[in-house]
């Protein structure tokens, strides 16, 4: 996969799936603008990383969930690559496990701000200045196909509902830029670090067809594929990445 002389952003790009899809782009030969919130440490060591190797990246911290830091990251990319080719909006998590009758509407307007509206915000401030030929991969899940594990029905809802922004979006830009979102299952990341018992991550990874979880690099290979000219055919898909787990 070939990448040269594009340029990507990738939201949530200080760790996990998001420092691996930064990382993958930039061994492509795109540059990269990484956004970050918490995680500095993540992403300035990827700066350091491609451009010790020759590449061009910056990292930027921002709120995804708030419309300004949005516009500073796509005008700062802009600013300095001339223009978008790919973008990928990784920002996401479950925030908290609520059942139900946990669930307030402060609870379910954070989830779905996090997960459904941070990627809508970047790809409208970004799609004016994003080349034909361009191409925007979401971050979906499994549990937008299968409703989640306990407590994830809000995250399961918003990432359902990217799936959904996803081929909405794909036949709206069409044919300049395509569309298409990973539905990834379990992946050793932070995410079940916090929020899954380790004996859970252990049963599933044993009744996965492939025995393991996936890795973040695994789900970024993927990314990277949409992302290039190498699927230039394939646009609106939502892709699922679970060793096997969930057959959609």
């Amino acid at each position: 996969m070939n990448l040269k002389d594009k340029t990507a952003i990738v939201t949530g790009g200080g760790r996990d799936i998001g420092r691996a899809c930064v990382m993958a782009l930039a061994s492509a030969g795109a540059n990269v603008a990484i956004n970050y919130l918490n995680s500095a440490t993540g992403a300035d060591s990827a700066v350091a990383e491609i451009t010790a190797a020759g590449g061009r990246a910056f990292a930027l911290q921002g709120d995804m969930t708030k419309p300004a830091d949005v516009a500073t990251l796509v005008d700062r990319t802009v600013a300095e690559f001339g223009g978008i080719d790919i973008l990928m909006p990784v920002t996401g998590g479950l925030i908290a496990r609520k059942t139900v009758s946990e669930i307030t509407p402060e609870h379910w307007q954070a989830v779905l701000d996090l997960n459904l509206t941070s990627a809508f915000t970047i790809i409208q401030a970004a799609l004016p200045h994003m080349r034909a030929g361009g191409a925007i991969v979401n971050m979906a899940s499994q549990a937008g196909r299968d409703g989640g594990g306990p407590g994830a029905i809000a995250y399961a809802t918003a990432k359902g509902a990217v799936m959904t922004m996803t081929r909405g979006m794909a036949k709206e830009l069409a044919p300049d830029i395509r569309v298409n979102a990973l539905c990834p299952g379990m992946i050793d990341t932070d995410f079940h670090n916090v929020f899954t018992k380790p004996e859970v991550r252990k049963h599933v990874a044993g009744v996965t067809p492939l025995k393991r979880e996936g890795t973040s690099e695994d789900v970024a290979n993927l990314a990277v594929y949409l992302a290039s000219g190498d699927a230039a055919f394939i646009t609106g898909a939502c892709i699922d990445i679970n060793g096997g787990m969930l057959f959609s």
